[in-house]
């Protein structure tokens, strides 16, 4: 049984095979209705429970299609409809969960409600984002980035904005598989520092947009405001500096790729005609939301690496 609650729970290795497995298996079904199964319907029979107690789109679609796709099924539970919601344990759900299914999926706030669900589970747990991390959206950042002919190791991943989930998860990934990640971001919203330190000299944080962006190969952005947070105002008049535009994007490389994990706010983070125009690739990256989750659940049941 392997949980995948970060990138490091696969390692280098273990990532490099959940890439190359989603892209043969993509592959594979290129012209295939979206309901139909894979050939071999490698988890046929098989159930995952999946927990949101944070809204989602991509994140609840992807599993539910992946596990389709796979040849077994899903049960999307919301905290507020279940006794979750109500004051019932994280340890008494993963009993009970690992009891009726074989894997869970957790899309939550604290990152110890994961830990906690993955100590008293007895079948794979997937992190399906926390306000700590998001591994999986970056299995499939790594997945597009691949398609649109880069090599990873060497790459110069450039951050514009808030330093959130996805950029620790992002940062984690540079130093697991040899590519730089400049992050800019404004005083006070600064990714954990012990992620950056985590990473060496992989990552590093600067003030200034032009900087990080200079020369990039991946320019990546989030929106600013998540889920719950407060003082939006604030938080606005600090990132505007931060905004992905045209001007900020010639200074990447002239093949460049943007990517962006949706949802966006167009005038926000970025502008309409960086992320509609020929640089972005954020339609191919969240349709490899589901390619990615079909192989991470292949790792968790140790079907691939």
């Amino acid at each position: 049984m392997r949980h995948f609650l970060d990138l490091a729970s696969a390692g280098a290795d273990g990532i490099a095979a959940i890439l190359n497995d989603a892209l043969d298996a993509k592959a594979a079904r290129k012209g295939w209705p979206r309901g139909r199964a894979d050939g071999d319907a490698s988890l046929a029979g098989h159930t995952l429970a999946c927990v949101f107690e944070k809204s989602s789109t991509r994140t609840r679609v992807s599993f539910d299609m992946a596990m389709r796709q796979l040849g077994g099924s899903a049960l999307v539970l919301d905290a507020g409809t279940t006794q979750l919601g109500r004051g019932e344990t994280v340890a008494d759900t993963a009993r009970i969960l690992s009891g009726y299914c074989d894997a869970i999926m957790v899309r939550t706030d604290d990152p110890a409600k994961l830990d906690e669900m993955a100590h008293y589970a007895s079948v794979p747990v997937v992190n399906g984002l926390t306000d700590g991390s998001h591994p999986c959206q970056i299995v499939a950042d790594l997945l597009t980035v691949i398609e649109s002919g880069k090599t990873l190791p060497g790459l110069k991943w450039a951050w514009l904005g808030d330093g959130n989930n996805v950029l620790h998860s992002i940062v984690e990934a540079g130093a697991l598989l040899g590519f730089d990640v400049i992050a800019a971001c404004p005083e006070g919203y600064d990714p954990a520092a012990d992620v950056i330190e985590a990473a060496g000299t992989r990552a590093r944080i600067t003030r200034d947009p032009v900087e990080a962006v200079r020369d990039a190969d991946v320019v990546v952005t989030d929106t600013w405001i998540s889920m719950g947070q407060a003082q939006a105002d604030a938080k606005l008049a600090a990132m505007a500096p931060y905004q992905v535009t045209r001007d900020l994007m010639a200074h990447a490389k002239s093949d460049a790729v943007f990517l962006h994990c949706l949802p966006a706010h167009r005038g926000e983070e970025v502008t309409t005609e960086v992320i509609d125009g020929p640089q972005s690739l954020i339609w191919p990256e969240a349709e490899n939301r589901l390619h990615a989750q079909k192989a991470i659940l292949r790792w968790c049941f140790g079907l691939v690496g």
